[in-house]
């Protein structure tokens, strides 16, 4: 299995971009190939005594920043890290592609270089979110601001077949559609048209769901446009950084309430593990046709392990080729 990684992407590269690589390579029988600045990623891995086996290093003198316009990956910035990793991809120099560089520039990237699988009208960004039975993928998170019915089918079709497989071990995944009331009657045009879509898609479809059901794990595929699942992304990224915060702070108050926290410790570090959205690596931009994973921007060295890992297990389990075959199933359905 022979995993891209862009070693230029994100806020805290290429240092712990390199540290996540050499931890995988060290721990799981894959080939990882860095892309970026040569020179700079053996300068630092020298400098902090970090050791390249089973990684090697493809030359991209650019690189392309949060703030830089998405499109400028296609010509200005076309010989960035994520560009090349990418275009490599797309060879067949490697199974799967992490980055936790823009992610307007890798769904514009990986639209471009890579393709959209044949049939999928576009690619959506799908992370993995704690979730109170495990985590929850929500699809689509804000590739798609505007969607039409049949995009929010293919988004439940892809995520069903990613949770089924990757997480699920088979066990077919459930599918809520995301909407103000969970009759069947509720939302607008869309989602009464996207209801109709997937309710007869053959997919093990629970209908509509409420945001504040989403957090209890009462779906495994929360399906959204993606105006409202990035809402719901940033939201819950908000309250859980707020929550945190508050915890601590009443831990800290006088001497009572922190002999409290020492006798809760090992519990809340238990709690803190489960939410962590580390554990699951990043979000695989499902669509194109090659696995490609969009980990967090301000990823460490631990967030980048477990993001090659999943990239890994995503080529492995064959969900591009599912995909494929259930968009062509559908598309033949309709004619």
């Amino acid at each position: 299995m022979r995993v891209i990684v862009d070693a230029f992407g994100g806020d805290n590269a290429p240092l712990e971009i390199i540290k996540g690589a050499a931890q995988a390579a060290a721990e799981y029988a894959i080939e990882i190939s860095l892309t970026g600045r040569q020179d700079e990623i053996r300068r630092v891995a020298a400098q902090n005594g970090i050791g390249l086996d089973g990684i090697t290093i493809i030359d991209a003198p650019d690189v392309i920043l949060m703030s830089d316009e998405p499109r400028s990956i296609l010509k200005e910035h076309k010989d960035c890290s994520m560009a090349e990793g990418l275009r490599r991809l797309a060879a067949g120099e490697g199974d799967a592609f992490v980055s936790a560089g823009s992610t307007g520039a890798l769904i514009m990237g990986a639209t471009f270089f890579v393709k959209r699988i044949k049939g999928v009208s576009r690619a959506a960004l799908a992370p993995l979110m704690p979730g109170e039975n495990g985590p929850f993928m929500l699809i689509d998170s804000g590739a798609n601001v505007d969607c039409r019915p049949e995009m929010l089918l293919h988004f439940a079709q892809m995520g069903s077949i990613y949770m089924t497989n990757v997480l699920g071990g088979g066990r077919p995944a459930t599918v809520g559609l995301v909407n103000v009331g969970t009759e069947d009657t509720k939302g607008g045009e869309l989602q009464h048209a996207a209801f109709a879509l997937i309710k007869e898609s053959g997919l093990n479809f629970i209908g509509n769901i409420e945001a504040r059901d989403i957090p209890s794990g009462v779906a495994d595929v929360v399906v959204a446009d993606g105006f409202t699942g990035n809402v719901i992304l940033k939201l819950t990224e908000g309250v859980a950084d707020v929550f945190m915060k508050n915890i601590k702070g009443i831990f800290m108050t006088n001497a009572l309430t922190k002999l409290a926290a020492l006798a809760v410790k090992p519990y809340l570090k238990g709690f803190k593990k489960k939410m962590d959205t580390s554990e699951y690596g990043g979000a695989p931009l499902l669509g194109v046709s090659k696995p490609v994973i969009k980990t967090h921007g301000n990823a460490k060295a631990a967030s980048v392990k477990n993001a090659i890992r999943v990239a890994a297990e995503f080529a492995n389990k064959g969900v591009i080729e599912q995909i494929s075959e259930a968009v062509k199933a559908n598309s033949s359905a309709d004619k």
